[in-house]
C-alpha cells in the first residue's frame, strides 16, 4: 500500500481518483483550501499559494497528484498557476516524492490533425500561455533530474463525477435530463475527443505504478476515434427515451452573452476548439498499458446511471 496525496480535492477528477485508489486499497489524502473530505480518506486543509501549506500536506507521501481546478478566471490562473505550481514542485522535491500534474491541452493551441505527446506548444489563448508556462516549469525541474514526474492529459471531460466544470454536462447532459433542448457552440459537427473520468482515473493510478512511466508526458485513455456533437447526443437521446436536437450558440452570440456571463466571457478565447475537429489521441498509453478506453455509448450509459444516483440522493 501507498499514501496517495491528492492536491485539489472534490473536483471531477480528484473524486474520481479518489475512489479508484481506494478500489485499489490504497490510502488517501486529500488536500484542498476548503477540507473537503471523503469516506475511507484523511483530509488537509490547505492553501496551495502558501509553501509552508503545500509541505505540510504531502510530507510523508509516496506519490502526489497535482489536480487543482481554478476558477475559470485568466486573472486568477496568472496569478495563482505559476505559484502552485512551483510551491508543489519544490515541496515534492524537498519530501522526496513523486509527482502526477494532471494536465489538459490548452499549451498545443489550434492543432491541425491529431494531438499527440510530441504535439510542439504553440498556444493561441492568454489561459494556454499560462498552462505552457506551468508545463515548462515542471519539466526544467525534470531534464535538471531534480524531480521525478508525470504530465498527465486529457481531452475534453465527461462522465462520473463531472458536472459543474463540464462543458457536455452543462450544456448537454444536464438538460436533457431535465427535458430541454441540448445547447453546443459554434459546431455540433466536427469531430471532438472527449476523454471519460473514469479512464482519467485509472489512467493515473496505472502511470503511478511503475518508476518507469515517470519523466513523460502521457496522453490519458480516450477513445482515439473522435465523435461529433450530434453523435454524442444521438446516443443520449437513445438512452432516455428522448429526441432533442442540439441548438447551436454562435460566435456572436457567444460574445454577446460574455457581456453579462463572466464564465462565458472567459470561454470566449477557447472557440478555435469547437468550430474545427478536436483530435486527442492516446496511442502511446493504450499499446503501453493494452488499455481500451470506455466507448462513448457506454461511457455515457454510465454516466446517466450515475447522474441518476446522485439526484435520487439530493431528494
Amino acid at each position: 500500500m501507498k499514501k496517495h496525496t491528492i492536491l485539489g480535492a472534490g473536483g471531477s477528477i480528484g473524486n474520481s481518483l479518489t475512489h479508484e485508489l481506494l478500489k485499489n486499497k490504497q490510502e488517501v489524502r486529500l488536500v484542498s483550501r476548503s477540507g473537503y473530505s471523503s469516506e475511507g480518506t484523511t483530509s488537509v486543509k490547505a492553501d496551495l499559494t502558501s509553501f509552508e501549506d503545500t509541505y505540510k500536506s504531502i510530507k510523508g507521501s509516496d506519490i502526489v497528484y497535482l489536480c487543482v481546478g481554478l476558477p475559470y478566471d485568466y486573472k486568477i490562473w496568472k496569478d495563482q498557476w505559476p505559484k502552485i505550481m512551483k510551491n508543489t514542485i519544490d515541496a515534492c522535491i524537498k519530501a522526496n516524492t513523486k509527482l502526477i500534474f494532471f494536465d489538459n491541452v490548452y499549451m498545443y493551441g489550434k492543432v491541425e490533425g491529431k494531438m499527440t505527446e510530441e504535439t510542439p506548444y504553440n498556444p493561441c489563448s492568454k489561459k494556454g500561455e499560462i498552462r505552457a508556462q506551468i508545463d515548462r516549469m515542471l519539466e526544467e525541474q525534470i531534464d535538471k533530474k531534480n524531480i521525478r514526474a508525470i504530465i498527465a492529459r486529457s481531452a475534453d471531460l465527461y462522465g462520473p463525477y463531472a458536472t459543474k466544470t463540464s462543458i457536455p454536462y452543462v450544456l448537454v447532459m444536464n438538460r436533457l435530463l431535465n427535458k430541454k433542448r441540448p445547447l453546443w457552440m459554434v459546431n455540433a459537427k466536427v469531430k471532438h475527443s472527449f476523454t471519460n473520468t473514469l479512464d482519467c482515473a485509472r489512467g493515473l493510478y496505472l502511470l503511478g505504478s511503475s518508476d518507469n512511466n515517470f519523466n513523460q508526458v502521457w496522453h490519458l485513455p480516450t477513445v482515439n476515434e473522435p465523435i461529433n456533437m450530434e453523435d454524442f447526443i444521438n446516443i443520449l437521446n437513445k438512452e432516455l427515451n428522448l429526441n432533442f436536437k442540439p441548438y447551436v450558440l454562435n460566435k456572436f452570440i457567444i460574445k454577446m452573452t460574455g457581456i453579462i456571463d463572466s464564465t462565458t466571457k472567459e470561454l470566449y478565447e477557447m472557440l478555435y476548439q469547437f468550430d474545427s475537429d478536436y483530435e486527442f489521441d492516446s496511442s502511446k498509453f493504450n499499446k503501453h498499458f493494452n488499455y481500451t478506453p470506455i466507448s462513448y455509448k457506454e461511457g455515457i450509459k454510465e454516466t446517466i446511471e450515475f447522474l441518476n444516483k446522485v439526484n435520487k440522493k439530493d431528494l
